[in-house]
């Protein structure tokens, strides 16, 4: 009997550990980035929001860098990278975009890259921040683009490390509904997140370091704002769809590099093509080559073959040579 009891209690203590370990609100309050986090607050779409985001390095230092999350994740997995910039004398800004991470997660907006980029610049003006460096990563990658034709002046150079967006989904996909994308989003099970990042990420592999990375959704998933959070990550897909960068890329005046993991295959809109469209997408190992051909005095291409979307993550020692020679 006594050994019944302890075994019970073991596992009420058990599961009262994870529920408070995984159990985020929509600001993931309890949840600890690996870096100090600020809030900007600002006026946007007749209502006040807040902007989380990470100020790292040197405030007095001339190089800046700005690195822009993917539509998965938010500002804390940019830890490493930042943390190597500073070293390198950077002052490193990692904003949380409105809708993502600990920033605010609105009832009603129209999200576009275009206001995103607004927001972002809003939030550098705030910070006295004239010239810099813009580092996108995914999603991260459309909207730097957007955010340099906005502000075109003051970006130095762009560096997008595997972005969505080399080729024009508009031209293949059927527009969605926020509804549709909504109720993928709210079924949406951790298992089923891990294993799209498994098969799609990580050529089937899987690591602490990657499960990691899954915190926040898991946290969100069980938590008491998830339809909420849902409802912003089905509005996000948005502009994916409707504000292509092809045609930026090829027109753009600002020295930009490509790194991409050719093995990467992400290509949003494939489950639900137009009729008649037999193109197959996210075939980064061309898409690269393709993006770079329209623009060649402006943009470089590096390709890491046999990496995928996550190539920071995947072989960081392999990332770090091709990337942080770009800010020497």
């Amino acid at each position: 009997m006594k050994i019944l009891i302890i075994i019970n209690l073991f596992f009420l203590l058990s599961c009262t550990t994870t529920k408070k370990e995984y159990e985020f609100d929509k600001n993931l309050t309890g949840y600890n980035y690996p870096f100090k986090v600020q809030v900007f607050k600002f006026k946007s779409q007749k209502q006040t929001l807040a902007m989380a985001y990470g100020d790292l390095g040197n405030k007095k230092s001339q190089k800046i860098a700005l690195l822009l999350h993917g539509k998965n994740f938010s500002g804390f997995y940019w830890d490493k990278i930042a943390n190597d910039l500073v070293k390198m004398n950077y002052r490193v800004i990692i904003p949380d975009q409105i809708g993502f991470g600990k920033s605010s997660k609105p009832e009603n907006y129209d999200f576009s890259f275009s206001q995103l980029a607004l927001n972002t610049k809003k939030l550098l003006d705030h910070l006295k921040i004239k010239k810099y460096q813009i580092v996108g990563h995914s999603m991260g990658g459309m909207l730097a683009v957007h955010l340099a034709y906005l502000d075109e002046t003051n970006v130095n150079s762009i560096t997008l490390v595997n972005p969505i967006g080399l080729e024009d989904y508009s031209k293949y996909v059927l527009y969605k509904d926020p509804d549709f994308f909504y109720q993928n989003e709210v079924n949406k099970t951790v298992q089923q997140f891990r294993s799209y990042q498994q098969k799609n990420y990580y050529d089937g592999k899987w690591s602490n370091q990657y499960e990691q990375l899954l915190a926040p959704f898991k946290g969100w998933r069980s938590g008491p704002d998830w339809s909420l959070i849902a409802w912003n990550n089905a509005l996000t897909y948005g502009p994916i769809f409707s504000e292509e960068i092809v045609s930026k890329l090829s027109r753009i005046k600002i020295p930009t590099t490509l790194i991409l993991g050719t093995r990467d295959r992400t290509g949003p809109g494939r489950g639900w093509k137009k009729l008649g469209v037999t193109r197959k997408l996210g075939l980064y190992q061309k898409l690269g080559k393709d993006i770079m051909s329209t623009n060649p005095k402006f943009i470089k291409l590096i390709e890491l073959d046999g990496l995928g979307h996550m190539p920071q993550f995947e072989d960081y020692s392999r990332f770090s040579d091709v990337f942080y020679p770009l800010f020497k």
